[in-house]
């Protein structure tokens, strides 16, 4: 039989975000178990990425995205610079290609400071060309706040932040149904240590999988849980060095912001992610092979503003998963947080459709998510 442990807070996944949910959590005084499927930390969305801080520019203002983007950003700086973990305040570059984007280039920069984001300058072909030679360019927008980092780094100062806390993190450990019982909640977990964990709070931010175990949540109601989509980013990595010093993206396209380049901080260049939908059918884990024929679009797409890129000179890297929302086609969906205000649960919040600028915005999230499972 299980053993049942009495706990003040479970947090399900040890993602970015689910670590940076139960570090608040855990600093603010609660008991608080981690459980992960996996036998490490991060190994799923958040380690497969551009390893991006994103400015927040793309979205809509109002929209959660926007808020907890900025927000999340300077939270996130801080806490990098605070910790002496790797960064770079780079900057990138949002390049138009043709006169035909400087409509949707100029939109971009209207729309950014109503969503928080005061710094973005508009640049000229020449302006943009003093500052990257390399580019075929007609215009471009600067964000001097955009940077990258060490995704993995993070997640592990966040972990040692959690566990200095009291925290604990089950790993090999998956959540399969979760009960009511007073004054919470009952968590099944299966693995190598079956249990029942009592637990007055549970976050649900299982990721890729987070619908599919809100669907067994008790007394949660089906219309509560949104359905799941799942979008497949591709990267190729650059063999030798590329000739610029900021990201470079084009303007963004349906249900991403185009394959753009940035780097790692060893200075390796790649690009990516492109947008492959894909079925993950419930109990299959998802294929992250990266097929080489894809190379010929990734060509395609980066000679529009790099035209010298020489043949030959891209390799299959890596590849992710983006948790959707909404379906192929349909307008890109908000972050979904949803918490006792929503569903009438108290103590539960589910995230859904943590995609990009997740991990930008996770710091600002778990700060979120601390206040509805504490009200």
């Amino acid at each position: 039989m299980a053993e049942t442990n009495e706990i003040d807070a479970v947090v399900i996944g040890a993602g970015a975000v689910g670590l940076a949910c139960a570090r608040a959590l855990a600093l603010a005084g609660h008991e608080t178990v981690v459980l992960e499927r996996h036998g490490a930390i991060g190994t799923e969305i958040s380690a497969r990425n551009s390893e991006v801080i994103h400015a927040g520019i793309y979205y809509s203002p109002g929209s959660l995205k926007a808020r907890l983007c900025v927000e999340g950003r300077e939270r996130l700086y801080a806490y990098l610079e605070a910790r002496r973990l790797p960064y770079r305040k780079c900057g990138k570059l949002i390049v138009a290609t043709r006169k035909s984007e400087f409509a949707e280039l100029h939109g971009i920069a209207k729309r950014a400071p109503e969503a928080g984001v005061h710094d973005l300058r508009e640049l000229t072909k020449r302006e943009a060309l003093e500052m990257e030679p390399a580019l075929r360019v007609e215009a471009a927008l600067l964000s001097p706040s955009t940077g990258i980092f060490d995704a993995h780094a993070y997640m592990l100062s966040l972990q040692g932040d959690f566990e200095d806390a009291g925290g604990v993190i089950a790993f090999h450990s998956t959540a399969t149904r979760i009960g009511r019982e007073k004054p919470g909640f009952a968590v099944h977990v299966e693995g190598a240590e079956p249990m029942k964990l009592r637990s007055r709070m549970v976050v649900n931010a299982a990721g890729l999988w987070a619908p599919a175990l809100a669907g067994q949540i008790e007394g949660l109601d089906p219309w509560d849980r949104p359905p799941a989509y799942f979008a497949k980013g591709n990267y190729f990595s650059l063999t030798g060095r590329a000739p610029f010093s900021r990201l470079i993206y084009p303007v963004p396209e349906e249900a991403g912001l185009g394959i753009h380049l940035t780097f790692d901080m060893g200075g390796q260049a790649r690009f990516g992610p492109d947008v492959e939908w894909i079925d993950v059918p419930e109990g299959t884990e998802p294929d992250y092979a990266v097929d080489p024929s894809r190379a010929a679009l990734f060509y395609d797409a980066i000679r529009r503003y790099w035209p010298g890129l020489k043949d030959d000179a891209l390799a299959p890297a890596y590849s992710g998963l983006r948790p959707k929302t909404n379906a192929p086609g349909e307008t890109a969906a908000d972050f979904i947080v949803s918490g006792p205000e929503a569903h009438g649960l108290p103590g539960l919040v589910n995230l859904f459709g943590i995609e990009s600028p997740g991990l930008t915005a996770s710091l600002a999230i778990a700060e979120m998510v601390k206040e509805m499972v504490e009200e």
